[in-house]
């Protein structure tokens, strides 16, 4: 456990209370209803659709500061995640009832946290991994970091940290890659960088979405396909 806390408040100096009201906003009552109200329509469709997988995009605070937290996936897996950073989930399971069954499920396994559904905020539309699986991404808030008490499974986990949400929302630490195939343009996928640990692929996609929902107005999503260009 000792190495899964190291990193948990990277980049968050000290910081006075006062200087830190605006921030809380993210995971303020009123942004909660506001995230609610716009992924009803998703969240009501994937408890009745089934998704190939789900994540559970984990809000939380750290000396009061909001963050999402990330695990690094154990290097001694098997398959193409290991190594990777990664948002607590994994594949749907036949006793899941829905994607929010399946992305507390998994999260339990992982990190031995229980968490109620009252906790999550809703499911946002799935997004297909490199495989072509359908990863549902379930948002919920933890809750202050120092009141949990998280046990990594070391057969999946080898270390869980965290990143500020404001970390993320600065420009110098989004980067993004433009991709081609036969020499045209194809699709474009952020990267956050300047963490303990760069994050990208699926994970840096649902970041990239999950920044969008919580800071309308401040971020702009760095996804891009030939669709929405």
């Amino acid at each position: 456990m000792l190495t899964a806390l190291r990193h948990l408040c990277h980049g968050m100096p000290p910081t006075p209370v006062f200087s830190v009201g605006p921030v809380r906003r993210y995971l303020s009552w009123e942004n909660e209803q506001r995230c609610r109200r716009l992924l009803k329509a998703s969240t009501d469709r994937y408890r009745q659709e089934p998704v190939s997988a789900a994540v559970l995009v984990s809000l939380c605070s750290v000396a009061g500061v909001p963050a999402l937290l990330y695990t690094l996936r154990s290097s001694t897996m098997t398959g193409l995640h290991k190594g990777d950073v990664s948002f607590p989930g994994g594949k749907r399971d036949s006793c899941d009832r829905d994607a929010i069954a399946t992305a507390i499920r998994e999260t339990h396994e992982e990190l031995s946290l229980r968490l109620g559904e009252d906790r999550v905020w809703g499911v946002m539309k799935p997004v297909p991994d490199r495989r072509g699986l359908t990863v549902a991404p379930v948002l919920a808030n933890l809750g202050p970091l120092e009141h949990l008490t998280l046990k990594p499974n070391p057969q999946e986990v080898e270390t869980v940290f965290t990143l500020p949400i404001s970390h993320l929302l600065q420009e110098e630490n989004q980067g993004y890659t433009n991709f081609c195939h036969k020499r045209q343009y194809s699709h474009t996928l952020p990267v956050f960088l300047h963490g303990p640990h760069r994050i990208w692929g699926l994970t840096a996609v649902i970041t990239d979405l999950t920044l969008e929902l919580l800071a309308p107005g401040t971020y702009r999503r760095r996804t891009r396909t030939q669709a929405t260009r």
